[in-house]
């Protein structure tokens, strides 16, 4: 189908967001100077940025109708099949894009080459223009990223580029029920991560470091864990955190292969506080307290990324 709209997806720069902090950016500067900062890092970030979206913007406006969008808007915005997302931040941005274009095509760019390291963001303004050329003609390459799928059992749906925690909002012990592979077990932990392909080099590799740190240290010679996932992988890994024993809790299922055939399910045995949030944005987030069952597994749709 053409594409006849492109949605530019941005985020404020740290500069606006300290000016809406302290109404003005000379009582920002004020602040961020009298507590030994460098007040000059955050405008040359805000001007570069500023320079990278207008020179996107006027490519566009030679191409093709397209409106600007804060990120925080885009739980509530209705995109269309004919629409394009224009991703311009860092790579966060493009995760959490994901989620909400339901598998429209992605194009990515980095504002800053020289300030992010862009491993989502395969564009940049000088070269923007040949990624949305190849889009509109119908010539474009994708990277497919496999996403997971909360579902609640009251309705609510949320999706997970990277990862899914599921447990407290503060730190106290998460209780739940946990069912995978036809293996039920009462739990007391401090929550629960499900990881994708694209998430298991971040908060997944940290459990990972842990446990095999703590394994090298009390069993000399142990060959340590390692999680070899693709982006397109149908499968997700969840670990459970900090697993307690009791008479009430059990430990033996504290981690797992999610698949298209094998979810993973969880009953909330939790009064109050209790959350899932994807992708380390607490504001992305669904309430998970007594009564609420979510069964997780991997989501139909992929990100599609255009390559470069």
């Amino acid at each position: 189908m053409a594409i006849e709209n492109a949605i530019v997806i941005v985020n404020k720069t740290r500069l606006e967001q300290l000016t809406e902090r302290f109404n003005t950016k000379a009582q920002a500067k004020f602040y961020i100077e009298h507590s030994g900062g460098d007040f000059a890092d955050y405008e040359l970030e805000h001007s570069t940025f500023k320079r990278s979206l207008d020179t996107v913007q006027k490519a566009l406006s030679n191409r093709i109708k397209h409106k600007l969008v804060e990120r925080k808007y885009l739980p509530n915005f209705l995109f269309s099949d004919k629409d394009i997302a224009i991703v311009v931040g860092q790579d966060g941005l493009v995760a959490n894009t994901a989620k909400y274009v339901n598998g429209l095509p992605i194009l990515a760019v980095n504002p800053d080459i020289d300030r992010f390291d862009g491993v989502l963001l395969p564009f940049n303004p000088d070269n923007f223009e040949q990624g949305l050329l190849a889009a509109l003609e119908d010539r474009a390459s994708f990277k497919k990223v496999t996403m997971a799928e909360a579902l609640m059992n009251d309705g609510q749906r949320l999706l997970a580029f990277n990862d899914f925690f599921i447990g407290p909002s503060s730190h106290i012990s998460a209780r739940y029920k946990i069912t995978h592979r036809d293996k039920t077990e009462n739990h007391s932990s401090s929550g629960i991560i499900v990881s994708t392909g694209a998430g298991s080099t971040g908060w997944l590799s940290s459990l990972v470091n842990m446990t095999n740190g703590i394994t090298s240290t009390f069993n000399k010679g142990s060959k340590g864990l390692r999680m070899n996932m693709k982006w397109d992988d149908n499968k997700l890994v969840f670990i459970v955190r900090e697993p307690f024993q009791s008479k009430y809790s059990e430990i033996s299922l504290t981690a797992g292969l999610i698949t298209n055939e094998l979810k993973l399910r969880i009953e909330s045995l939790m009064p109050s506080n209790g959350l899932i949030f994807s992708d380390g944005i607490e504001a992305d987030f669904l309430r998970f307290n007594s009564g609420s069952i979510v069964e997780i597994g991997v989501a139909k749709q992929k990100a599609m990324i255009i390559n470069g």
